[in-house]
């Protein structure tokens, strides 16, 4: 069982904390909150003691027989704040120790992970900005803030990322504790994801069982370690993942003119959507009856190779990656059919995924082999979809370091 400190800051997100509470110790972990004063202005003690099943202070004396200003980041696996302020996050920046919390901070040898919210002219701030550059170079973890509705009528950047999404980095922390190095600063990628829809007509279609979970994993860790990332998303019924741009499209050739409109300057392009092969030849306007006779043949046409048109066109040192959902057939097992297509593909990674029924679309975990062209495999075992996001990342990472962008470009 993981011990994590949840430190909650004097924001009226405080109470999305309560979820992101739930979502923690759901999964079997064992969560001490630690609010601020000020946050127990939004949200009471009584609230967190019941959920956490511990008592909660957020001064330094109450419990200090059991010194649990040294103790709770002695101990901790991991601590998470979120809401993060901006006061919180100088107070981190600086040093600062006034309250238990500030203390628990201080005494932490553990992945830190922040989860800003703030109005946007509080993040968009330089003294922010100086901190939250300050807290990545000593290895915390500060995710950008959301964009949405913010207290009152405003709108803009600094919303407080989903708790969902808040989780998954937790447990990806957890599990590895090197995994969302800040080394994507300054490059762009674009990720797709989901699954394509063909239609019919009005009211049909033809698609496939694609989430977009892993996609949207993909992109949610590339933005935590730095990128600035481009999330074009077919069909995905999820939250979009804090400090995207979320392009939302439909069909194969949405997709197609999206994705390439955004290579055009992207270091690394990741199509993790399940695109379709074909669409039909043939789209009415109007809902098909049913006649009595029986139905006309649906013709099909091909659709464009994605894939292989980003290759053709990629522009000089970026890095294109593909995804191969595979099932194994009595002539080849799931492995083959990957090599095969990197080979045939030429793109500079791919991922391999089994996706024999139940064991990945939909699903919240994933298993794969990243294939690379220099013949590299890097198996990762099953696991949340972000573990197998962050080592997509540390490959393409590496290959980044290995080729620099070329001057100018």
């Amino acid at each position: 069982m993981s011990r994590i400190v949840l430190g909650v800051a004097g924001g009226i997100a405080a109470y999305k904390a309560a979820d992101l509470l739930r979502k923690l110790t759901e999964a079997g972990h064992d969560v001490t909150v630690v609010p601020t004063a000020s946050a127990l202005q939004f949200v009471g003690a009584a609230t967190w003691s019941a959920l956490s099943h511990h008592p909660v202070a957020a001064d330094v004396w109450t419990g200090a027989a059991e010194v649990s200003h040294v103790r709770l980041g002695r101990e901790a696996d991991l601590v998470v704040v979120a809401p993060a302020t901006a006061d919180l996050l100088a107070k981190a920046a600086h040093g600062l120790a006034d309250d238990l919390l500030t203390n628990t901070l201080l005494t932490a040898r553990c992945p830190v992970l922040f989860a800003p919210a703030m109005h946007t002219e509080m993040w968009e701030h330089p003294a922010t900005a100086d901190n939250v550059a300050t807290l990545r170079r000593r290895g915390s973890v500060v995710m950008e803030p959301a964009s949405g509705r913010l207290t009152g009528r405003d709108t803009g950047k600094g919303r407080l990322p989903e708790p969902i999404e808040i989780a998954q980095l937790a447990t990806l922390l957890l599990d590895r504790p090197d995994a969302l190095p800040f080394d994507l600063a300054g490059r762009h990628v674009v990720v797709s994801a989901g699954g394509t829809r063909e239609a019919i007509d009005p009211v049909r279609f033809v698609g496939n069982s694609s989430s977009g979970k892993q996609g949207f994993a993909v992109a949610a860790v590339a933005a935590a370690r730095g990128a600035s990332v481009t999330l074009v998303a077919a069909n995905v019924e999820l939250p979009d993942p804090a400090g995207t741009d979320v392009v939302r499209v439909v069909s194969a050739l949405e997709l197609r003119d999206a994705v390439h409109k955004a290579a055009l300057d992207a270091d690394v392009v990741v199509m993790a959507a399940a695109v379709a092969d074909f669409r039909p030849s043939d789209t009415v306007d109007h809902k098909i009856k049913k006649s009595g006779e029986p139905p006309a043949p649906i013709g099909l046409t091909q659709n464009p190779d994605i894939l292989a048109e980003l290759v053709a066109s990629r522009r000089p040192g970026a890095l294109i990656v593909g995804f191969a959902a595979e099932t194994g057939d009595p002539g080849a097992s799931v492995l083959d059919h990957g090599r095969a297509k990197l080979e045939r593909k030429g793109c500079d990674l791919l991922v391999v995924n089994d996706v024999s029924p139940g064991k990945a679309f939909g699903q919240p975990d994933n298993a794969g082999i990243i294939l690379g062209s220099d013949g590299s495999e890097r198996a990762v075992e099953h696991g949340p979809k972000s573990a197998l996001a962050a080592a997509l990342w540390d490959a393409a990472a590496e290959r980044l370091l290995a080729s620099p962008r070329p001057p100018g470009v």
